[in-house]
């Protein structure tokens, strides 16, 4: 397999940093050659965090370059517009639409567009939006909408759903366990149909 790259963009506090050490653990656990690395100086402070994760029979470098990315995971709709320039033009994203400021839009140094999800769709040409904080809900607690994502862009991704899960269970906390997987199986469940 050539290079398989990834940007998950999110802020701090909703797992963007797990959800990329899942992937990679999984990746690992197929054979795959993974590089990690990510930015997340802010990521306690409600801050932009990013993660660059590339999967491949052999990868040299943990950063996926600016146009290079094969799927961009978006936690949030400001964020996943923050760093849709890593897409490259036939990626993929996959993003979460429930808003939350982050510290630059709460302390006014940005402002939040009104018209944020058509700038992520006049960016990207496949482009997979939905509200998975309320399926995060639904699934009993919305701190695993992380786990939700990783669902929703398994169908993406070359990693095998029981590798995934047992890599969830050796990250998640056992008394979390239940509720997490249950949110995996809300995200397997979005893009079922899609060829």
């Amino acid at each position: 397999m050539s290079v398989f790259n990834i940007i998950i963009a999110g802020v701090g506090g909703q797992g963007v940093l797990l959800t990329s050490k899942i992937i990679a653990e999984t990746a690992m656990e197929q054979g795959y050659d993974v590089k990690q690395s990510e930015v997340h100086g802010m990521a306690q402070r409600g801050g932009s965090v990013i993660s660059h994760v590339r999967i491949g029979d052999k990868v040299y470098s943990p950063i996926v370059s600016e146009g290079e990315a094969d799927l961009l995971i978006g936690f949030e709709p400001l964020e996943t517009a923050r760093y849709i320039h890593y897409l490259k033009k036939d990626g993929i994203v996959v993003y979460n639409t429930y808003r939350i400021s982050s510290i630059t839009v709460s302390i006014g140094v940005e402002k939040y567009p009104d018209d944020i999800d058509q700038i992520i769709k006049k960016n990207a040409n496949k482009v997979y939006p939905f509200d998975g904080t309320k399926l995060a809900v639904e699934a009993g607690d919305k701190r695993t909408l992380n786990i939700v994502l990783l669902g929703a862009v398994l169908k993406f991704l070359p990693l095998d759903k029981n590798i995934v899960l047992k890599s969830i269970e050796n990250n998640v906390k056992s008394k979390a366990l239940s509720v997490n997987k249950k949110a995996f199986e809300l995200g397997l469940g979005l893009f079922k149909k899609l060829k």
